[in-house]
């Protein structure tokens, strides 16, 4: 089998081939594919890396499994009323919310035997796809509320600013690897900047200046935030990272200033919608209750009326029609009425478990791509649970945020299972020492 010198700079290509077998693990390797590596105190010069390829990560499919079926049950008790008064079947969402949970859990285990070379490969028309349905959704897109937001074909319908958020994570991390030793060099500040800061600053740009069109402010805000986690996490001067983080900041609070300061100014300069959600969230006493703020004042009091351990599974009150739609966005809200703090504290317990574990998987993962990639999955994840969690408890205003794996849905819920068969690809591989491989090795032939 070839070896490649870990400070070599001519790239070699050589298949996988099965070089140890430690108990029933079977272990195969490579040596990795780069052109080059950055010397570091704890790398010997007579080193050589290989990527291991491994069983995926059963931690992490078990964290998934656990918060989908967690979901599932609460899709069912948050949506009886609801679908029994208005489609006159007490098991409406239930079952569809089944039967995308099995499909998206058999997508996910089937990309499992895939190599995480095939991501990259896609990474580019995904993106220029995610743009193209953006532009049509405006055009052609189906109105909810406020925002257009989805685009119906035939019986299937789905929301492009869903498949932009992987989109966005893959098309970064795509970039960042690409030119990752420029992105990485001190000696290079500027172009470093345009390549690891700004490059990637306007495909978020772009993909967060569509998404508003549309009217959704929730995904706009969840884009944004995922795009900066990655720019904190590639290896660009973190001057700008932190002179951004600095700046937004300073942004957010200068806007809740000015609407709670200068509100007829600041309606004059917004769309009404984003005035209201932010206005109606700081005076609430200035709006109507049985309007603006029902779903607001009905999801706090389903939260509050949990207590420690909940009313009982099933027994929720404000899922009788007070709770507007409580299979969706304010699931979490009966999720506290039935099983109280306990079960609250059990549901955070989840997202933080699967965000740790997401982040283990990007610390191993085989390259910049794919450690980028498992990042922006992570933190999408977390990102969009913590915000839709706070909106229940009116830490921020209402915008709509569903809670992942919680929260009905058909093409969202088989995107998000689209992204964690990548993670689980990811963590298929990790990088190996030839000093520890040789340990391995050795310790597999006297067993």
């Amino acid at each position: 089998m070839k070896k490649l010198n870990l400070f070599s700079k001519k790239k070699k290509r050589t298949e996988i081939l099965p070089v140890a077998n430690s108990g029933e693990l079977s272990v195969t390797v490579r040596p990795e594919e780069t052109k080059k590596h950055k010397k570091t105190e704890d790398t010997p010069l007579n080193s050589k890396i290989y990527i291991s390829e491994h069983g995926f990560d059963r931690p992490m499919l078990i964290i998934i499994l656990l918060i989908s079926l967690f979901g599932l049950i609460m899709v069912y008790s948050s949506s009886y009323v609801y679908a029994l008064t208005y489609h006159g079947n007490s098991a409406y969402f239930v079952m569809r919310q089944a039967l995308f949970l099995a499909l998206g859990i058999m997508i996910m285990l089937f990309m499992t035997r895939f190599g995480y070379k095939i991501i990259k490969i896609f990474t580019v028309p995904a993106f220029i796809a995610a743009v193209i349905l953006l532009v049509a959704v405006l055009f052609v897109g189906t109105s909810e509320g406020e925002a257009q937001r989805w685009i119906f074909i035939g019986p299937v319908s789905f929301q492009p600013s869903e498949f932009m958020k992987i989109a966005m994570i893959l098309m970064i991390a795509r970039i960042s690897s690409k030119y990752k030793l420029i992105i990485h060099s001190k000696r290079k500040f500027w172009k470093s900047t345009w390549l690891g800061f700004v490059l990637p600053g306007i495909i978020i740009a772009v993909s967060c200046a569509l998404v508003l069109l549309e009217k959704h402010l929730s995904g706009t805000i969840i884009l944004f935030l995922i795009g900066f986690s990655l720019l904190w996490t590639n290896g660009s001067p973190k001057f700008w990272s932190i002179f951004f983080t600095v700046v937004g900041l300073g942004a957010i609070f200068f806007v809740v200033y000015a609407v709670n300061q200068y509100p007829e100014e600041v309606k004059e300069l917004v769309p009404d919608y984003m005035f209201v959600r932010v206005d109606s969230w700081l005076h609430p006493e200035n709006y109507d209750q049985l309007g603006d703020l029902w779903q607001t004042i009905q999801g706090k009091i389903a939260v509050g009326s949990g207590g420690f351990f909940g009313r009982g599974f099933g027994k929720s009150l404000q899922k009788h029609l007070f709770v507007s739609m409580p299979q969706n966005d304010f699931i979490f809200a009966i999720v506290c009425e039935e099983t109280g703090f306990i079960g609250a504290l059990t549901v955070i317990g989840l997202y933080i478990a699967f965000v740790v574990r997401g982040l283990y998987i990007a610390k191993r993962a085989p390259d910049v791509f794919c450690s980028l990639t498992a990042t922006g999955i992570s933190v999408h994840v977390g990102v969009q649970a913590f915000l839709n969690m706070a909106v229940v408890i009116g830490l921020i205003p209402n915008t709509g945020i569903s809670l992942p794996f919680f929260s009905a849905g058909g093409s969202s819920l088989l995107l998000l299972f689209f992204e964690m068969g990548l993670l689980l690809i990811i963590s298929k591989y990790s990088p190996v020492e030839e000093s520890s491989l040789n340990k391995n090795t050795k310790r597999s032939e006297r067993q």
